[in-house]
């Protein structure tokens, strides 16, 4: 079968698509997926070079997100709520391939209403938004929420997610091409450039002075943010997308009465399972029923192109989710 295989680590530029990956074998509690979608995100370039926490054995298939349906091959592990045929997504190991194998605590039926390409990338990055928040921020109805990096897959999802929560959302990010993206497909009611000097200046005009609620941050400007920062106001920390970790002045959290809060949505697994099914229940009602929809790039790339698409993100060239295409959509969803 074919798939990205990554045979000694390197850059992603430097690595091929195969041709005769042999199809993984599931192990108990697991089952085998046609893949049709697969979603790329910044890890898998950190992880072709050994960058990153997961290291598979060499060699591995690439991929972590993906949508398809359960292989008409795949073992049914006792107690399975699908079936072969399923439209499922998911996340796995080796998603940059014609098939691969998922947990079945990692997969979830993909609704009607979405496409393969809408659902390879939900899995990651909804929950994440979604998390940091209800669970997280705590955000109420009404309140001023500030989105940094609001053009990315984690950003897009946040400003959608705070809009449908009723809150007044502010999205930023470093360009007016990206800003509008935010608008356009999040929803956002108010526009920041990051990029230009005192900007925070803009979210207290906005605000009439007060600053906001929450700053929901993947990119690491919290300590930026406290200048616009209301008191009592929340930070949750997502990531450092810009590439350098913060070190917060302790001081400003105590003068506004600051709380900061950090979301690592996948250690949820190991330390709040119970938690799992709330937020993706509460998820999959939105998609239902239409209130949010997930956003992907306007170019699809295919399994030989990857690497392009890999570069479009490595370059921050890209918005919402960056999609390959690996197999030809089957269905049309019902309710598009």
């Amino acid at each position: 079968m074919r798939g990205f295989q990554v045979k000694e680590l390197a850059h992603h530029s430097k690595i091929e698509l195969s041709y005769d990956v042999p199809e993984p074998e599931p192990k108990d509690g697991e089952i085998l997926i046609d893949v049709y979608s697969g979603a790329l995100n910044f890890f898998d370039i950190l992880q072709t070079q050994g960058k990153y926490q997961i290291k598979p054995p060499l060699p591995f298939v690439l991929g972590t997100e993906f949508a398809g349906r359960v292989a008409q091959n795949s073992p049914i592990p006792p107690g399975s709520p699908f079936k072969p045929g399923d439209r499922v997504f998911g996340a796995g190991q080796g998603a940059y391939a014609d098939k691969m194998v998922a947990k079945l605590d990692s997969v979830l039926p993909l609704p009607d209403e979405l496409t393969y390409e809408q659902g390879a990338g939900l899995y990651v990055t909804w929950p994440t938004s979604y998390e940091g928040l209800v669970g997280r921020a705590q955000m109420k109805p009404g309140e001023w929420v500030l989105v940094t990096a609001a053009a990315g897959g984690v950003g897009i999802a946040a400003v959608q997610l705070a809009k449908v929560l009723g809150g007044k959302v502010i999205a930023a990010a470093g360009s007016q091409e990206k800003l509008e993206i935010a608008k356009r497909y999040g929803g956002a009611d108010y526009l920041v450039d990051y990029s230009k000097p005192e900007w925070q200046k803009d979210v207290l005009r906005i605000t009439n002075g007060s600053g906001v609620d929450i700053v929901f941050d993947p990119v690491g400007l919290v300590q930026s943010s406290f200048k616009c920062l209301a008191w009592r106001g929340r930070a949750v920390v997502v990531g450092f997308a810009a590439g350098s970790i913060e070190k917060l002045p302790s001081n400003l959290i105590l003068l506004k009465n600051i709380s900061v809060v950090g979301l690592h949505w996948g250690a949820y697994r190991n330390h709040e399972k119970e938690r799992i099914d709330v937020v993706w229940k509460a998820l999959l009602e939105l998609f239902s029923s239409g209130k949010a929809k997930p956003v992907t790039y306007s170019e699809i790339f295919s399994l030989e192109s990857l690497t392009q698409g890999l570069d479009a993100l490595e370059h921050r060239k890209t918005y919402g989710k960056v999609v390959v295409n690996i197999k030809k959509n089957d269905t049309v969803p019902a309710k598009l």
